[in-house]
């Protein structure tokens, strides 16, 4: 009798766990346009593995809200979030780029020696993460090389001193090719690149250019 009460449960329970399980279809690229191929990727939850293709796609068994993790060398770990509406993903690699890592990666088989030499030269905007940012002034403070960002968010560019603006020593903000009075809008993961101009590079803004200039695009 205990048996079959045994039985019966885990007969009820099974079928519920098993019908969890789906497929999820993804693809991989570096410079957000190469495929980045035989890569492993693993689900969390579901513990599957496979291996993404010559097009950098793959399909994977994942559980209820599960992770996919995919964790290639010379590349910074990526993990995507799987939810119920979730059916593909498209998970854009990050480069740690190094020449030690340019060479694992061609030697690893996960990107063509061309691909990636025209890549670093020609798509270094497309490698950025700046997703990982709370805010755009953090943003800033990390990426941008010489540049000082006060609690109230003024921001000043170390060797630019020449503003002809009486009282002022903050960095004219340009985002787009606009000047801006301000840049609280701007959520990190649309920043597709920041420059830091100074000195005679500052001078294409003319006097406006005197205490620096903080350069950013945005995705389109």
């Amino acid at each position: 009798m205990k048996f079959n009460l045994i039985l019966a449960i885990v007969l009820i329970i099974v079928p519920g766990a098993y019908a969890q399980n789906r497929v999820i279809y993804g693809n991989l690229t570096a410079y957000n346009t190469f495929p980045v191929m035989n890569v492993e990727v693993t689900s969390k939850k579901a513990k599957a593995t496979t291996v993404s293709d010559s097009l950098g796609n793959f399909s994977i068994v994942c559980l209820e809200k599960d992770v996919i993790i995919v964790k290639p060398k010379g590349f910074q770990t990526a993990h995507q979030k799987v939810n119920d509406e979730t059916d593909t993903v498209k998970i854009n690699l990050v480069l740690i780029d190094t020449q030690k890592n340019r060479e694992l990666v061609v030697n690893a088989g996960y990107i063509t020696k061309s691909n990636l030499n025209y890549a670093v030269t020609q798509l270094e905007e497309e490698n950025n993460d700046f997703c990982k940012y709370t805010d755009i002034y953090t943003l800033i403070q990390v990426e941008g090389t010489g540049v000082q960002v006060s609690a109230s968010g003024q921001i000043t560019v170390q060797g630019g001193s020449n503003s002809f603006i009486a009282g002022s020593s903050s960095a004219l903000l340009i985002v787009d090719g606009q000047a801006q009075n301000s840049i609280d809008w701007i959520r990190p993961c649309i920043v597709k690149s920041i420059h830091i101009l100074k000195g005679s590079d500052a001078t294409i803004y003319g006097t406006r250019g005197g205490n620096g200039v903080l350069v950013i695009t945005t995705k389109k």
